[in-house]
């Protein structure tokens, strides 16, 4: 059995330490060798809502790609993301990378363009995986954020998943 690298992009405007534990909990449930990046409040981009807590997943997996897709989606919905009366967006998870996979895949753009648009992104990418050449921009994920015109603020936050402290103090 193969195991792919992943790059998962996990955020919460309500709720939010909850919700991201529960979303960690979860992946861990089928996901090897799971590091997880320093969680990040940034302010929501594109809706109205308050601000959010982000961070980045790198793991190895031995689902094909669609399969992982829809379990976090399962993910989603069971932290209430499709719920009719929802307020807010309790748990978002995204596959950033999927390996080395490039395109289409049945409407799952890879790599995820929010990877060079996003601050809450490319930063945990930049610091967890520095010399990961970007497949389309032939850049590192270091020299992106070096380089990156955006105007997001992030903020480092204090967050502890399962008594370990995610957000290194030399951030906070």
């Amino acid at each position: 059995m193969s195991l792919t690298q992943v790059y998962l992009g996990l955020g919460s405007n309500i709720e939010r330490e909850p919700h991201l534990r529960a979303g960690l909990d979860a992946l861990a449930g089928f996901l090897t060798d799971m590091r997880c990046s320093a969680v990040f409040e940034s302010q929501p981009v594109g809706i109205k809502s308050g601000p959010f807590f982000n961070l980045v997943v790198a793991a190895y997996t031995d689902l094909p790609l669609m399969e992982l897709d829809r379990r976090l989606k399962f993910i989603e919905a069971d932290n209430g993301r499709y719920a009719p009366d929802r307020k807010g967006l309790p748990l978002d998870i995204d596959v950033l990378l999927y390996g080395e996979l490039v395109g289409n895949f049945d409407g799952l753009i890879l790599p995820r363009a929010e990877i060079l648009k996003n601050a809450f992104v490319l930063w945990p990418l930049s610091m967890m995986v520095p010399d990961r050449v970007h497949p389309e921009a032939g850049k590192t994920m270091a020299e992106l954020w070096r380089d990156a015109q955006i105007d997001q603020v992030l903020a480092p936050v204090a967050f502890e998943w399962q008594g370990r402290q995610l957000t290194p103090s030399s951030l906070l």
